[in-house]
Formats: C-alpha cells, structure tokens, sequence
C-alpha cells in the first residue's frame, strides 16, 4: 500500500466509521497526548461501509494510526497485514497503526477485561451476554479470559448466534443460545450489547454480580438501573476508556503491552475530559 510524503512533525490521528459524530475518542486521545507531550492532531472522519481501504490508500506519512469503530472493524480486519491473538479470534480490528505495513489490535476485548475486573469481576465462570452484534464476539472472548466456562447469550434473531457458538467452540466456553424474551440464567458477570434504541430489557432468574452495559447513550441512565441497583451495573464508559487506554499504548509505543508513562495518571486525566465531553453514544458496537 503506497504512502505519500509527508510531515515529521505533527502527528495525525482519526476515528473513522458511520456515523461518526458520537465518538469520545477525540477527546479521549488529545487528553493522553496532553499528559504524555506528544504532538498528536487526532480528529473525526465519516468513512461509510466499504470505503476505508480507499480512505487508508490515500493517507500520507503524517497519518500514525487510526481508531475504527462500526462498520468498518471487519474491513480492518482485512486490510491489516498482521493482528493480534484478540483481533484474529474475534475477526474484527478496531485499531490501525499504520507504516510499511498495516498493524492491527482489537482493544474492546481489553476494556470489557478491565470495565468487569475493576468492577469486582476479576474471575468468573459464568456469563451472560444481551444481544449478538460485534460488542458480543469481544464480551465472550473477555469472559472467557477470565475464566467463564459457559456463557448464555440471549439474542432476537437465532441465526446471529452461530458466530458466538463457533468462537465457543474456539475457546472451549459452552454458548447456549436463547430468545432475548426469556429469563437468563444466573451469571457471575454479564454484558448488556443493546443499542440505545432497542426496547427489550431481559429479566434475570437471578441478578449476575455485576453487568456491564456497553450503551452509554440514554439520558436516564442503564435501562437495568431499576432491575439490578446501581451497585451492579457498571457504566460502558469504563469499557470505552480501558480501550482506549490501550490504543494510546499502541498509538504511542508501538504495543499494547507497554504501559504508558505514569499510566495511572494518564488514564486520570483521560476520565476527566470523556466525563467532560457528557454521554454521547455507543461507540464501540
């Protein structure tokens, strides 16, 4: 893939997908290049369904990396010439560190990890997953990294759950399949995938520990506030920002192992500006 020349100054950053104007990434990533003193222009671009390899083509040296969000974390998958262990299980990137060749990580897998493990949720086995859109594929895969043996999965249309079955399979979790109408069965955690407009709240035989609900975009709050108290449901906006702590990494240093300078701090000052910038949306879906 051909690169144009460009600047060795400022460094610039995207989040790309459709719609696009939701996105807290902005915001979380100019406060991590604050505290960390890079020079990083990192912005918004609408790139629909089937365009990011042309939008990727024509992006010069300037560009470092790009965070990709719905439709396009297949098309990412794709185009990467290598990926990590998350990103190959679940068939979907969701960030690009661009150069000779095309890298790619799946971060969501991380911050559903890290939004259950600071929730008290550190190890489990079982779970319990709403819904089967591409948040579905990375909530089973953490839950299995922490140890979930079987996990139930409550969705509306049965045919969705082939993909989640067949990771199961994959990673040696049993997935059971049921109509999102019907009870699901006790959980140690559980994740709620629903996008805001979906009007299905699902009962539980009985409460799970905690439940992470991944939209963040009603002006209420969790739609399971009523059902399950405060105390267990934990805000997706811990999952947005345990992944996007991990895109810094890679945006940074070239890897998701590699902490950044004084993380702790780092991920302070990134909380602060995504509670700033209010509720926008579901990004990570």
């Amino acid at each position: 893939m051909q690169r144009l020349a460009g600047s060795a100054g400022t460094r610039r950053l995207a989040v790309v997908g459709a719609p696009i104007e939701h996105s807290l990434s902005p915001a979380l990533q100019a406060a991590a290049a604050r505290e960390l003193g890079l020079d990083w222009r990192y912005e918004r671009r609408l790139v629909a369904a089937g365009e990011l390899a042309d939008f990727v083509d024509v992006l010069d040296a300037a560009w470092l990396g790009l965070s990709v969000t719905a439709p396009l974390k297949h098309e990412a998958r794709q185009l990467a010439a290598t990926v990590d262990v998350r990103a190959e299980l679940t068939g979907a990137v969701n960030t690009l560190l661009l150069g000779r060749e095309l890298r790619g990580w799946n971060t969501d897998v991380g911050g559903i990890v890290r939004a259950l493990t600071d929730a008290g949720a550190g190890s489990i086995a079982s779970g319990a997953i709403v819904g089967a859109g591409g948040t579905a594929q990375a909530a089973l895969l953490a839950m299995a990294e922490l140890g979930a043996g079987a996990v139930t999965v409550g969705l509306r249309t049965q045919a969705k759950g082939a993909g989640l079955e067949a990771l199961g399979e994959r990673l040696g979790v049993r997935v059971a399949l049921q109509p999102l109408e019907e009870p699901l069965p006790a959980a140690d955690a559980a994740v709620s995938t629903l996008p805001a407009g979906a009007d299905t709240v699902p009962a539980f035989m009985h409460p799970p520990a905690v439940l992470l609900d991944a939209d963040y975009a009603r002006p209420e709050g969790s739609r399971y506030l009523a059902a399950l108290g405060a105390d267990r449901v934990i805000d997706g906006r811990e999952m947005l920002l345990g992944q996007a702590v991990l895109q810094a990494r890679i945006f940074a240093n070239g890897d998701i192992d590699a902490a950044l300078d004084d993380e702790q701090h780092v991920a302070a000052a990134m909380r602060a500006a995504m509670v700033g910038s209010g509720t926008a949306g579901l990004e990570e879906s």
